[in-house]
C-alpha cells in the first residue's frame, strides 16, 4: 500500500514528493514528461481532467490533485512528521494561509508565463502578457519574503509551506532577482535542501 504521485521533475510535484520523504511514506514516482506533453495523454487526462501535475493517489485508490490539498491530506495522515502544525492552531492558520496564498496568487500566473499564448494572441499581445505575469509572480513572491519570520516562513517551525516558497527560487521567474531581493526565502530554500529526508529529492528535481 503506498502512494503514487504523478508528475515531472523540477514541476510542482517536487513539492509533494518531498512532503512524501519528510512523512517516510512509501511512494512511487510515476514521471509524467510535459516536454513531451504526456499530461495530455489520455491515461493522465483520466487522472487529472484538468491535465496538469502533480496527481497522487492515495493507498485507497483515490486520486487527489491541487498541490496545497496533496500537502495537506499528507500532513494530516502522519502528523508525527510535523509538516504542518497542531490542528486548530495559529501557526497551523498561517501555514494553510502561506499555501493558499502561493496556489491561487502565484501559481496561475506560471501559466501564463509558460504559455501565454493561451491566453492572448501570439506575437506582441501573448510577449506582453508574459510580462506581467512575470512581474506579478514576483510581487506576489515579495509578500511571501516579507513574511519569513526566522529560518522558516514560520519562525523556527518548518511547516509545508516551506517546502513550496522553496521550490519557486529553482524556478527561471526568479534567475538573476532572487538573491537581491529574496534573501529569506533563499537562505529556506539552502536550509530545505539539506534536511536529511528531502535532500536526495531536491537533488533529484533540482541539481546540487
Amino acid at each position: 500500500m503506498i502512494y503514487e504521485l504523478y508528475g515531472d521533475l523540477r514541476s510542482g510535484a517536487f513539492c509533494v514528493e518531498a512532503a512524501l520523504a519528510e512523512a517516510g511514506a512509501p511512494y512511487a514516482f510515476r514521471e509524467i514528461v510535459l516536454d513531451r506533453n504526456e499530461q495530455k495523454s489520455q491515461a493522465f487526462l483520466a487522472l487529472n481532467p484538468s491535465g496538469k501535475v502533480p496527481a497522487l493517489r492515495l493507498p485507497e485508490g483515490i486520486v487527489l490533485t491541487e498541490t496545497s490539498a496533496l500537502l495537506t491530506i499528507i500532513a494530516e495522515r502522519h502528523p508525527e512528521c510535523g509538516l504542518l502544525p497542531p490542528s486548530g492552531s495559529i501557526a497551523q492558520a498561517e501555514a494553510l494561509r502561506w499555501l493558499a496564498f502561493m496556489a491561487s496568487e502565484i501559481y496561475p500566473m506560471v501559466e501564463v508565463d509558460d504559455y501565454p499564448e493561451r491566453f492572448a494572441p501570439s506575437g506582441a499581445a501573448a510577449e506582453a502578457l508574459k510580462g506581467k505575469a512575470r512581474a506579478r509572480i514576483r510581487e506576489r513572491m515579495l509578500i511571501v519574503e516579507a513574511a519569513v519570520k526566522g529560518r522558516w516562513l514560520l519562525g523556527d517551525t518548518f511547516c509545508a509551506a516551506d517546502i513550496y516558497a522553496a521550490m519557486f527560487t529553482r524556478w527561471s521567474y526568479f534567475r538573476d532577482w532572487k538573491e537581491e531581493h529574496l534573501p529569506r526565502i533563499c537562505a529556506l530554500a539552502e536550509a530545505l535542501a539539506v534536511r536529511p529526508k528531502i535532500a536526495p529529492v531536491w537533488k533529484r528535481h533540482f541539481g546540487s
